[in-house]
């Protein structure tokens, strides 16, 4: 690593995210607000402690996004009439590194647990 990455970082999740962002600006407007709208989800409740996962699927929703929008797709067809169900559905993807995901695991194992000690 050199030392310029010990202070601000690694610059290569830094240069990937600053190309997602140039990918999505070159969108055309509605495709572009979608892709807003499914960040802002999907950096809340995606992979965020994991910036591998959270690069790939960014990078995938911008591919698939210009791929719509040079095939002129109305978004309804690309997302569906749920845009909770597509983004729990796309995130799943990329593993379950985010927050929330911790969380529904230790639900689950916690209840699990309770369960099996009461016989």
């Amino acid at each position: 690593m050199a030392w310029y990455e010990k202070i601000i970082g690694d610059l290569s999740a830094k240069k990937r995210w600053h190309e997602y962002r140039r990918r999505v600006e070159a969108l055309p407007a509605p495709y572009r607000q979608t892709a807003a709208a499914l960040e802002r989800y999907l950096l809340n409740l995606g992979p965020t402690s994991d910036s591998d996962s959270l690069m790939r699927m960014v990078g995938d929703l911008a591919d698939l996004l210009e791929q719509g929008a040079a095939a002129e797709t109305p978004l309804r067809e690309l997302v569906g009439e749920d845009p909770v169900a597509f983004a729990e559905e796309f995130m799943a993807n990329y593993g379950d590194g985010s927050w929330i995901g911790r969380e529904r695991a230790r639900l689950t194992r916690t209840i699990d647990e309770a369960a099996r000690s009461q016989g």
